[in-house]
């Protein structure tokens, strides 16, 4: 807006009528600029979709389910039952439905979680209008599971427009409340949080605010993420469970089937997102199987490689699980892969310095010494020992001279082993002076 714009409207002052006649002309000029245009183009007639024989198809003719009424009005829920012979990937049902819960408590690292049973768990996922979240983000479908014996039970909530949400949220509320924690992936950042901003809008109570809360992300990342290239459920699936999709949905087009869905209603363009949510369900049961098997820590078990038995020692570490991760790391200490023997010995000698078994400690450092001359942790471990617990400075000396030589070291190794150097040189000096 121009200057004088601006000082006419604080003034009230008039526009004269030959400038109001001068942008009426350009705004006609424009019109018929873009009418001309328009006139160009070719005619295509609007794509619509094919029409059913006799009625339009309904919802529940494609998808497994039924339409619902509470106190706060209608909404669609899809169901469906998984037995325990059947198979998801190299998992059978019956195998999912037997959640280790103390495992499943180290995973969540809430040790509560070890009183309930693993038919208490509720598994969650949604589909969303949006990924960015905030107010305006709608969750229309709201994926959720439970173990049923050796059977999984699937529903699916679905507001069909907007004014079925609140109905939808009373609905997930009353499952909730029949059970005692939450699995999810990535609900945490995501799902829980959207889910909570969308009962305040509803004036609803949150049921899964202070709700324990297993989020299989983090322990994922932790236990197989130095073996995978992303920690994607999707990525998971594939290669840690077996599972392979076919002609799945990506999640990215799932907000506009969803708009589409709102101005053709038709069923078609829901079956497939239904179908991704209902697999998204069931591969979180499989995964919290899967994790929790990894944590009992069973070096005899031909299926878990030493890398991922190392990466259970971490995570185990970690989570404050001394004893555990010391058994296998006594293990690996003889495993065939040098760099994960090498690895353990490292994490076994500090346990053994920070529990006061110094000759265990020793025999470790003096082990890898001796299979390597140039091993720096072993040097300056014992090198340590020697001036703090020994008092033997020419010791100290005499190793860190020895390591010095190696041409495998940084210049901040070098620089760190020299001042060291030099301090025990110069204690020695004034030791012998006393």
């Amino acid at each position: 807006m121009s200057t004088i714009k601006r000082l006419r409207r604080i003034t009230g002052e008039q526009i004269p009528e030959k400038e109001k006649q001068a942008r009426a002309d350009q705004i006609n000029e424009l019109r018929r600029r873009i009418e001309t245009v328009m006139s160009r183009r070719p005619h295509t007639a609007t794509a619509h979709p094919p029409a059913h024989q006799g009625r339009a198809a309904e919802l529940s003719d494609l998808v497994q389910g039924e339409e619902l009424e509470n106190t706060y009005g209608r909404f669609f829920v899809a169901h469906s039952l998984h037995s325990g012979s059947s198979y998801h990937g190299r998992r059978c049902i019956s195998e999912i439905s037997a959640l280790d819960m103390n495992a499943a408590a180290l995973l969540a690292n809430r040790p509560d979680l070890s009183r309930f049973h693993c038919g208490d768990a509720l598994f969650l996922d949604t589909e969303t209008t949006g990924l960015s979240g905030g107010t305006g983000t709608l969750v229309f479908l709201i994926g959720i599971g439970w173990f049923d014996n050796e059977r999984f039970v699937t529903k699916q909530i679905f507001a069909r427009d907007f004014s079925e949400e609140r109905a939808s949220l009373k609905f997930l509320t009353d499952i909730v409340r029949e059970k005692r924690f939450l699995v999810t992936f990535n609900g945490k950042v995501f799902d829980v949080g959207l889910l909570t901003t969308r009962f305040i809008l509803n004036r609803l109570p949150d049921p899964l605010s202070g709700f324990p809360h297993l989020d299989l992300l983090y322990p994922s990342r932790r236990l197989l993420g130095h073996r995978l290239d992303n920690s994607r459920l999707s990525t998971l699936e594939r290669e840690v469970l077996e599972f392979h999709r076919e002609d799945d949905l990506p999640a990215s087009e799932i907000p506009m089937r969803y708009f589409n869905w709102l101005r053709k209603r038709d069923p078609r363009l829901m079956v497939d997102v239904f179908e991704h949510n209902r697999l998204d369900v069931i591969s979180m049961a499989a995964l919290a199987v899967h994790l929790a098997e990894m944590t009992k820590c069973d070096p005899e078990n031909e299926q878990t490689g030493h890398h991922d038995l190392l990466a259970v020692t971490r995570f185990l570490l970690n989570r404050g699980y001394y004893t555990d991760a010391k058994k296998l790391l006594d293990s690996l200490i003889s495993s065939e892969h040098p760099m994960i023997a090498l690895e353990a010995r490292k994490k076994l000698s500090l346990m053994h310095k920070r529990d006061g078994r110094w000759n265990e400690a020793i025999r470790i450092w003096e082990t890898m010494l001796e299979n390597d001359p140039e091993n720096v942790f072993a040097a300056e471990e014992l090198a340590k020992w020697f001036e703090h617990r020994a008092h033997d400075f020419h010791g100290a000396i005499n190793i860190v001279s020895g390591i010095l030589k190696s041409s495998r070291l940084s210049i901040l190794e070098r620089d760190a082993l020299t001042h060291r150097l030099c301090r025990l040189r110069n204690r020695t000096e004034y030791t012998n002076t006393e």
